[in-house]
C-alpha cells in the first residue's frame, strides 16, 4: 500500500509545506508559531491524504498501462485488492474533508473541488495531450496553494518561485510520457509523444527548460535568497545536463534518468529553502 500511494512523495511533500510555511509564507513568524499551529497541521493532513487517495485512483485506472510501463511495480501493487484501494480512496477523502473542515468551510470547498479535480484528470483528462500535461501540474502544485491562501502571502518573489516549479514539474510530466510511452500506445491514451512523436515532445522540454531561466534569473539578481542562489545556480547546471541527455536520448533508460534529473531538482529544492537566510533561520530556531 505504500508503494501505491507512493508515501515517499507525501512525506517530501509534507516537509515541502511546512518548509514553504516557515521560512517562506510565515516568515514573520515564529518557527514555534508555525509548527504549532493546528489550522496548518489539519491544512497538511488533508493535502497528504488527498494526494494519497490521488494515487490511489490514478493506480487504479492506470492498472493495465502500469503492467508495460512498469512490471515490478505493478506486480507489488497488486499484491493489495482493487477493492481495498477502492474501499481506502473513499476514506481517506472523507477524512480530508473532515480535516478540512477543522479550518473553514472554505477549506472544504477547496478539498472537495481538489479530490473531484484529481479523479476527472485520472478518469478523463490524463489520455489527452496538453491539457493532461497542464492538469497534472496544476494538480501537483495545489497543495501549496492552500496553505498560499491561509497566510495570504502575496509578495512577489512567491510567484515566482511558483512559476519555476510549475516549469519543472510540467517537464517532469512531459517526461513520463516519453517513458511510458509504450504504455500509451497499446492502450491509446493521447498523450503528447503519442500524437506528436518524440521529436516534438524533446523540442516542447527544450523550450521548457529554456524558459524555466527566466524565473531561475529573476530570482538570482532581483530577490533576495541568501545562499540559495547555490541551489539555482545547480539547477541551470542540471538544466544543461538535462539537455545534452534530451538530445542524444532514444531508450526508455534515457528518459528514465531524465525523470530522475528532474526529481531530485525538485527535491533538492524543497531542502534548499533552509539556505535563504542562514542567520535568519538560526535566530528564528533559538
Amino acid at each position: 500500500m505504500f508503494s501505491v500511494v507512493r508515501g515517499y512523495n507525501i512525506m517530501v511533500i509534507i516537509v515541502a509545506q511546512y518548509l514553504t510555511s516557515i521560512y517562506i509564507l510565515a516568515h514573520d513568524k515564529t518557527v514555534r508559531e508555525v509548527v504549532f499551529d493546528p489550522n496548518l497541521l489539519m491544512l497538511v493532513l488533508a493535502s497528504a491524504v488527498t494526494i494519497a487517495g490521488g494515487y490511489i485512483i490514478n493506480n487504479f485506472y492506470d492498472s493495465e498501462k502500469d503492467l508495460i510501463n512498469r512490471p515490478i511495480k505493478s506486480r507489488l501493487d497488486r499484491l493489495v485488492s482493487q477493492n481495498t484501494k477502492l474501499s481506502l480512496y473513499f476514506v481517506l477523502n472523507f477524512l480530508a474533508v473532515v480535516m478540512a473542515s477543522y479550518v473553514s468551510f472554505k477549506a472544504v470547498l477547496f478539498f472537495s473541488l481538489y479530490i473531484f479535480g484529481i479523479w476527472f484528470y485520472s478518469h478523463k483528462l490524463k489520455k489527452r495531450p496538453f491539457i493532461g500535461n497542464l492538469t497534472s501540474a496544476i494538480l501537483t502544485i495545489t497543495p501549496f496553494f492552500a496553505i498560499f491562501m491561509y497566510y495570504k502571502n502575496f509578495e512577489h518573489v512567491i510567484f515566482v518561485h511558483a512559476i519555476f516549479l510549475f516549469l519543472i514539474i510540467s517537464m517532469r510530466e512531459l517526461t513520463k510520457d516519453l517513458e511510458n510511452l509504450k504504455g500509451d500506445l497499446v492502450l491509446n491514451y493521447k498523450t503528447i509523444p503519442v500524437v506528436y512523436g518524440e521529436r516534438v515532445s524533446k523540442a516542447m522540454l527544450l523550450v521548457l527548460s529554456l524558459l524555466a531561466l527566466i524565473p531561475i534569473y529573476l530570482l538570482l539578481f532581483y530577490f533576495e535568497l541568501g545562499y540559495m542562489y547555490l541551489y539555482f545556480y545547480l539547477c541551470v547546471a542540471l538544466l544543461a545536463v538535462f539537455n545534452l541527455v534530451l538530445y542524444w536520448s532514444k531508450s526508455k533508460l534515457h528518459y528514465i534518468v531524465l525523470h530522475n534529473i528532474l526529481k531530485f531538482i525538485i527535491v533538492c529544492g524543497v531542502f534548499s529553502i533552509l539556505l535563504i537566510d542562514i542567520n535568519v533561520v538560526m535566530n528564528r530556531l533559538f
